[in-house]
């Protein structure tokens, strides 16, 4: 063969290596191995039960699309997601766990290229692996990835919302403003606590203003008349459900944020004291070694506005919850995207120690916590042994004495059977209807609404309570405390019911460590 024909015959093969030397095609292939390292860790669970809120989100979901935002009136909840699940529903062909925990596992998964991408652009190519890296085996979105709530969403949103946020207000990128303004609303229509992001974002533009030079001063305040005006507007057609909603639902089974709850609630989200220190003390001293220069002030306003967007946000929540209650760790998925974004910028400018400290911390967080995850509730179980034990029947009615358990266990009984709760009658069983509904609940005492339930249980059909375990968690908000006090008061007044038989309870716990979730009481009426 001639050296021509040779070097023919190797071209290919010369090209084929080129190709994979490519920066671009490396970062590719480096970014969709962490994304597929993530999967696997995020899906050992991917078939766990639903628990109380999961059974509330595929209710919902389950209802009209655009009769959604309706039903919200409800809840309490903005509609995105609930909108998002019943299409995704529909696409997957129904609405098992793993089905709808796949949804939350694409959004955890998609903060990894988004995580990257905002890291490299803002902090440069180390940031944004390291990022990338953050993201993928954050243990909060490895528990929230596999569970039919918004929150991993959120996290996607807050992450993508912040990023733009920061490019075209603290990098000046003008471009970014549009997207700041539809990432940040499409934050807020998730989850209400996408408001306080907002208000920090707001507080960081104002930071951002004050700094900026004299002379470019009215037209940055004009930019950010232009994208904080376009956010409200796009806002403005959910602010009266919002207003109703705030009057009438709130979250009475919350309790008011200690002052330590500020502390332990970011600690949650990294994965605990020893976590959060770290990275906390690496991070801050590598961010503090950025320097003077066009990039080193770029850098330096980015961290500025992630930095007031989240510690506003963070504290404006606290607050918040203090005047009215509604404070929950898995809320804190809305601090995802400006956390991780600047805890990637600064581990990776503190040396030899930022690589060390991230090397640890990738190591805790790679855990895939999956007995928490299935040990979320037995209402599954719960119900399977009262069908397979032939312990209710088509036309029983079902009360649940916790009533936001209702929707969970409907998804588990299926159609046929009737449904009330410790406020009365049901007539939509896949949402719970929370206006008003500490007060409806105090109102209706066990005696007086089990004599309204009475007469449309026939003699011969069954009457099954379900009752929450109380001795598994934290029973002290108004809401709760309420239950707690409810659900024996229903199991005696049916014991001494003289038109009821208690057949049999579900189940039978013995000396087993009590699981978390309900227990079933079955009645015969006689």
């Amino acid at each position: 063969m001639s050296a021509v024909a040779e070097d023919r015959a190797d071209a290919p093969v010369a090209s084929g290596v080129a190709l994979w030397r490519r920066p671009a095609v490396l970062r590719v292939v480096g970014v969709l191995a962490i994304m597929a390292l993530s999967v696997s860790l995020r899906t050992h669970a991917i078939t766990a039960k639903f628990w109380i809120d999961e059974g509330l989100s595929v209710g919902i979901a389950h209802h009209p699309l655009f009769d959604i935002p309706g039903v919200l009136r409800k809840d309490g909840s903005p509609p995105l997601y609930y909108m998002l699940l019943h299409v995704w529903m529909t696409v997957v062909g129904g609405d098992g766990e793993s089905r709808t925990h796949a949804l939350s596992v694409l959004f955890a998964t998609l903060t990894i290229p988004a995580g990257w991408w905002a890291g490299r652009r803002l902090f440069g190519e180390r940031s944004a692996w390291a990022t990338a890296a953050l993201c993928a085996t954050l243990p909060f979105l490895t528990y929230y990835a596999q569970e039919t709530r918004m929150y991993a969403l959120v996290a996607f949103l807050g992450l993508c919302s912040s990023a733009a946020f920061t490019m075209a207000y603290a990098q000046r990128d003008r471009r970014w403003i549009p997207a700041f303004s539809v990432l940040t609303v499409l934050t807020v229509y998730a989850h209400n606590w996408g408001l306080f992001l907002a208000i920090g974002m707001g507080a960081a533009f104002l930071v951002l203003w004050r700094t900026a030079p004299a002379a470019e001063r009215a037209a940055f305040f004009r930019d950010g008349l232009l994208g904080f005006g376009l956010l409200v507007l796009l806002y403005l057609p959910w602010i009266p459900t919002l207003l109703f909603q705030a009057k009438h639902t709130g979250a009475p089974w919350s309790d008011k944020p200690p002052l330590n709850g500020l502390i332990s609630g970011l600690q949650n989200l990294v994965g605990g004291v020893s976590t959060a220190l770290l990275l906390t003390l690496v991070a801050a001293g590598g961010l503090a070694t950025l320097r003077g220069g066009r990039e080193g002030r770029e850098r330096s306003r980015a961290v500025v506005a992630l930095g007031v967007t989240l510690g506003v946000a963070v504290v404006l929540a606290w607050l918040a919850s203090q005047a009215s209650p509604a404070w929950a760790t898995r809320y804190f998925s809305v601090f995802v995207g400006p956390a991780l974004l600047l805890a990637g910028a600064g581990i990776v400018r503190f040396g030899k120690v930022g690589l060390v400290a991230l090397a640890i911390v990738l190591v805790l967080w790679f855990n895939p916590h999956e007995r928490s995850i299935r040990g979320k509730s037995d209402a599954y179980r719960v119900a399977r042994t009262l069908q397979d034990d032939g312990l209710i029947a088509p036309r029983d009615l079902v009360v649940a004495i916790h009533p936001e358990y209702g929707p969970a266990m409907r998804y588990y009984l299926g159609d046929g059977y009737r449904w009330a709760d410790a406020l009365g009658p049901v007539s939509d069983n896949r949402v719970f209807d929370w206006r008003d509904a500490l007060d409806r609940l105090k109102a209706a005492t066990p005696k007086r609404t089990l004599d309204r339930l009475a007469p449309e249980v026939a003699p011969g059909q069954h009457l099954i309570l379900i009752q929450p375990i109380i001795r598994t968690g934290r029973w002290g908000a108004p809401w709760t405390a309420e239950i707690r006090h409810r659900a024996p008061q229903w199991e005696r007044a049916l014991d001494h019911d003289r038109r009821f038989q208690r057949v049999v309870q579900v189940p039978e716990f013995g000396r087993r460590a009590l699981p978390k979730g309900v227990r079933a009481v079955v009645y015969l009426r006689r």
